[in-house]
């Protein structure tokens, strides 16, 4: 028997409070039997009512590129961090800034993004990143060597509360880096604070003199000269690349 929409909606509140990640329109259906399964429709109201009475209250219905979660209120971290004694995670600026071009350049090379910051990118950085599978390969350029091209992943918009890439700050809106390392609780010193990823950003301590001003131009400026082969659409995460993919 299908159930009505008060008890769909205790159900999937359950299932969203168990799971601890992002849960998928599909993924809900499958959790039931063919006889009972309410319809992609049924599962959105549910949803949307679920989102409706969580307003005024500690939590709510997020919408990420996985799909749906509960999650504490964004304006209530400051309260509720006090419950661990351990930091937040915590990188450094030269992490930031890969980060950043990567997400607004993908699919980009190693080489392109130590070109555009003019120094070396830390091997510790790329390997953090693909660790926390914020990035990964998706091809190979077709150039000499033909080194890795890296984008984000679903994990990255999970991670930041985004559902694309499309909802990514503008390069205009983004004025002040230092302002943005506080959002995201990243670190603006020399080096890392987060003991676990060891991130060993000495050999790149000259990237912190470079001005918030000065990467937001050569970001913006590669992307208009490059805009047209280098958007990604939001269909790069439902595909999967080859791992010899040439660009």
């Amino acid at each position: 028997m299908m159930p009505d929409l008060p008890q769909l909606k205790r159900i999937i509140e359950a299932v969203l409070m168990a799971v601890g990640r992002p849960v998928s329109l599909q993924h809900i259906a499958e959790l039931f039997e063919a006889d009972e399964r309410p319809s992609t429709g049924d599962i959105q109201d549910a949803l949307n009512a679920i989102g409706q009475d969580c307003a005024g209250r500690g939590y709510e219905l997020k919408v990420v590129a996985s799909g749906y979660r509960l999650q504490v209120c964004e304006d209530l971290a400051p309260w509720v961090g006090r419950l661990w004694e351990e930091k937040p995670q915590r990188y450094s600026r030269a992490m930031l800034e890969t980060l950043a071009l990567i997400a607004y350049r993908q699919p980009i090379t190693r080489g392109d993004i130590e070109d555009i910051r003019g120094v070396a990118v830390s091997s510790q950085i790329i390997k953090t990143m693909l660790e926390r599978e914020w990035v990964r390969v998706v091809g190979h350029k077709d150039v000499p060597g033909r080194p890795a091209m890296y984008a984000t992943t679903r994990k990255f918009l999970d991670y930041f509360n985004l559902r694309n890439l499309d909802e990514l700050p503008s390069l205009a809106e983004i004025t002040d880096l230092d302002t943005m390392n506080g959002e995201l609780e990243l670190h603006t010193g020399e080096f890392a604070l987060d003991s676990n990823n060891g991130e060993d950003t000495t050999a790149e301590s000259d990237a912190q003199t470079e001005s918030e001003s000065e990467l937001v131009t050569e970001i913006d400026t590669e992307i208009e000269a490059e805009s047209e082969s280098n958007v990604i659409e939001d269909e790069v995460y439902d595909k999967e690349f080859p791992p010899e993919t040439n660009f």
